[in-house]
């Protein structure tokens, strides 16, 4: 019987070459479409999931209870790991771990520049990266040690044994390799490439009141953590009383990846709402893509009611023609699937490019095949079992007599089809016109500072030291306007601390509740990035030394202080009392899509991590660029010459969204070709089933835009009604996504119109190409036969 339903589907495939050909590409290409979000969902879902204990780590994240909200972040104090550990039986291992930076590290004549952390021993005994050498747990115990991952190893190395071996990091620190472990896989947020043992114990390492690191926990089996965060929660406040409003909590490094965003201290979502919408997308498509089957099948039903009327009357049970039918199906699928698994491999490099990190697939892995198979087998089931009992339905009698049965209801479930296909694309539409309008609202949003001209240098080897003779010759050369140097990057999200502030005419309930954005800066920020002061001057306490207990604020911190002519009140922090000297317009600290904090800018002579040049406009940047590398090297002749431009870093905010944007536009593409494809191949089905009728009418004297027309227009009444369907989904859907941003765009009744419009055009287009070509056909040759 398998043979027969070989032979018999083969055959039906052969005869109806052109509607075959249509339904395996529309297969194709949505089983394609479905394949690579596959692959990125499923990257998405392994991030940080992939450690043997995963159930019980944590990351420690602090929560603040302030102005009627709740917020909550993930850089915390030194203290409590150490307190953690030694005070609750439940912990098993605690490690805090520093910022990322990148470091030089020499060997033989080798010099490499890299990326890597600081952190507790225990961060190797909480995450069990795969080893290549050393012993696990322990490779940091020494403080000395160093562990490296292996292509970094062969990078310093080469084919030399690296473990024992003496690199030096930075001017003349040396380390002992002690271990080293497998690259880091692209599911993960760690990014480092070596791990060193905790050296900070002097910046904030015991401290209770200021945010300053990551730390990670793991809990032994069997705690709950909701019990145990209960428990926790008074830790602040016994060691730090001033710190009333705060608390610490344990949240699943699992969850880190996907749930990272809460709102008024609950988790509401993160990066999950991004994988929700590209995985709907694909399901979306490969629905599109069934339903072109289906309404292929059932359009072409007609032609094969006689054999199933003839099956009939010999004897075929209906069983066997809905097996004959799904078979047929499946095949079909079987074909689809092997087209889209090598359109897959071929588009999955440039797929990656849209990606921030490359997916890899393990293709020997038969786990990979098993589910590509049954995802095919439930691919032709689904798309074919309609048409099967559509098909096998047909009764004989009336069949043989040429009695056909025409539905008398005013909307078919084959019309039904085409509008849920429609209503899908026109969706995809909005959200790709939504996803795209909201990137450049945010991206013309004034930034409050400009970014052109700016680089960040990063300070290391000797540039410290000698930044003053650095920053007079790039002067002096007329390599830079202005230079200054800051705690963290520009377009960063600045370090926080939420207490210890008063200020003259502070009421106890504004002092409870202040919480400032900290900005580590020094003389001539504001002159180098040009930011606009309101009041007062910029710090300057290379020439005050007064300045050094100077502060400068932003608007939203005036407003939320309710101080009136600022300049010259002090500002008490902690057992430190400051001046503040000038008042800064706002400009965007962090995420261009929220609101601007509350910003104190305070001067240092430590920790000020980058050089921040305002270059010389009237000369070339490369020319800029080739005299400061001069300058730098002269002075620091150790370390290669690196810098960011400052708004590309500004840039990169915008990556994610316009990578959403990106994803959500070539799968829109693809959902309106499967949408036309199947279009077309219905058209050109009903306009051979009205050929004859079409011949008579221009016999009559129709003219071919009449009969383009009449061809065209149940086809377009079909489109508007999808259009109708599908607008207040649309409106409904990405106002919910748009809720995520606090700086975002309003929905707007023309983004449905375009969306509709645009659908109909191409709908328009698809049909009226087939319309046109019935129409101009010679009615001699459509009547021959009558």
């Amino acid at each position: 019987m398998i043979k027969n339903y070989i032979k018999t589907a083969w055959r039906s495939l052969l005869k109806n070459k052109g509607f075959s050909t249509i339904n395996i590409i529309g297969l194709a290409i949505g089983m394609t479409a479905v394949l690579l979000i596959a692959l990125w969902v499923q990257n998405q879902f392994l991030y940080d999931n992939f450690y043997s204990n995963k159930e019980n780590i944590y990351k420690l994240w602090n929560r603040t209870d302030k102005d009627n909200e709740i917020r909550v972040h993930d850089i915390t104090m030194g203290a409590p790991a150490k307190a953690l550990k030694a005070g609750y039986p439940e912990v098993e291992h605690a490690a805090r771990m520093y910022w990322s930076s990148d470091d030089l590290f020499t060997y033989g004549k080798q010099r490499i520049k890299s990326k890597g952390n600081e952190v507790d021993p225990d961060f190797l005994n909480i995450f069990d990266f795969p080893v290549v050498q050393g012993t696990a747990g322990r490779m940091l115990d020494e403080p000395n040690n160093i562990v490296l991952t292996e292509s970094l190893a062969k990078k310093l190395f080469g084919n030399e044994n690296p473990m024992d071996k003496i690199v030096i990091m930075g001017i003349n620190e040396p380390y002992k390799v002690s271990g080293v472990i497998k690259d880091l896989p692209s599911y993960t947020d760690f990014d480092f490439t070596y791990l060193i043992p905790f050296t900070r114990e002097k910046l904030y390492g015991n401290d209770w009141n200021t945010n300053t690191y990551y730390t990670f926990v793991s809990l032994r089996h069997g705690t709950d953590v909701t019990v145990f965060n209960k428990k926790i929660q008074p830790l602040l406040q016994a060691n730090a009383p001033e710190n009333k409003w705060a608390s610490i909590f344990l949240y699943p490094i699992s969850k880190m990846h996907l749930y990272s965003h809460f709102k008024n201290g609950v988790p509401v979502g993160g990066k999950i709402e991004q994988v929700r919408l590209v995985g709907g997308i694909g399901l979306l498509i490969l629905l599109i893509a069934c339903i072109n089957f289906m309404n292929l099948s059932t359009a072409r039903s007609q032609k094969r009611s006689k054999e199933v009327a003839v099956r009939k009357v010999v004897g075929a049970p209906k069983k066997t023609l809905v097996s004959q039918f799904l078979f047929e199906s499946i095949l079909l699928a079987f074909l689809a699937g092997i087209i889209a698994i090598v359109l897959t491999i071929f588009f999955l490099p440039l797929f990656n490019t849209l990606l921030d990190k490359p997916l890899v697939v393990a293709w020997t892995n038969p786990m990979i095949w098993g589910t590509g198979l049954a995802f095919i087998l439930i691919t032709g089931f689904l798309a074919g079992v309609y048409p099967a009992f559509v098909l096998s339905a047909f009764q004989p009698i009336k069949t043989l007599k040429g009695i056909v049965h025409k539905s008398q209801r005013l909307f078919n479930l084959r019309e039904g089809l085409v509008v849920v296909q429609f209503s899908i694309a026109v969706f995809l539409i909005v959200a790709t016109l939504v996803i795209q309008l909201q990137v450049d609202f945010a991206g013309a949003r004034e930034t409050g500072y400009n970014v052109s001209q700016l680089i960040e240098i990063p300070t290391e080897g000797e540039m410290d030291k000698n930044y003053e003779a650095i920053k007079a010759e790039l002067i002096s050369n007329q390599l830079a306007s202005h230079v200054t140097r800051t705690g963290w990057t520009i377009t960063g999200d600045y370090a926080s601390d939420a207490g210890h502030f008063s200020w003259e005419g502070a009421t106890p309930e504004q002092e409870s509740n202040s919480s400032f954005a900290l900005a580590r800066v020094e003389s001539d920020f504001v002159e180098t990035l040009r930011l606009t002061l309101l009041e007062g001057r910029d710090i300057d306490y290379a020439h005050l030394p007064a300045d050094s207990m100077s502060v400068l604020l932003n608007q939203t911190a005036i407003k939320r202080m309710g101080l009136e002519n600022p300049v010259g009140k002090y500002l008490k922090w902690g057992d430190d009392t400051y001046t503040i000297v000038g008042v800064i317009k706002d400009h965007i600290i962090g995420s261009p899509y929220k609101d601007i904090k509350p910003l104190l800018a305070y001067p240092s002579k430590h920790y000020l991590l980058n050089i921040v040049v305002r270059t010389n406009p009237q000369l070339p940047m490369a020319q800029n660029l080739q005299g400061i590398e001069k300058i730098i090297k002269k002075f620091n002749p150790a370390y290669p010459f690196s810098y960011k431009f400052v708004d590309e870093q500004y840039a990169q905010k915008f990556h994610e969204q316009e990578q959403m944007g990106t994803l959500a536009f070539v799968f829109s593409l693809l959902a309106i070709f499967i949408s036309c494809l199947g279009l077309f191949g219905l058209a050109s089905y009903i306009t051979e089933t009205r050929i004859k009728e079409i011949g008579i009418r221009k016999v009559l004297g129709a003219s071919v835009t009449g009969i383009s027309t009449m061809l065209s227009k149940d086809f377009i009444k079909l489109v508007l009604i999808s259009l109708l369907l599908a607008s207040p989904i649309s409106w409904w859907a990405m106002n919910k996504w748009l809720d995520d941003y606090t700086y975002r765009i309003n929905m707007q009744w023309w983004m449905l119109a375009l969306a509709g419009g645009t659908a109909i055009i191409i709908a328009l287009l698809t049909v009226s190409t087939q319309a046109i070509r019935a129409a101009r056909t010679n009615p001699v040759n459509s009547l021959r036969d009558e």
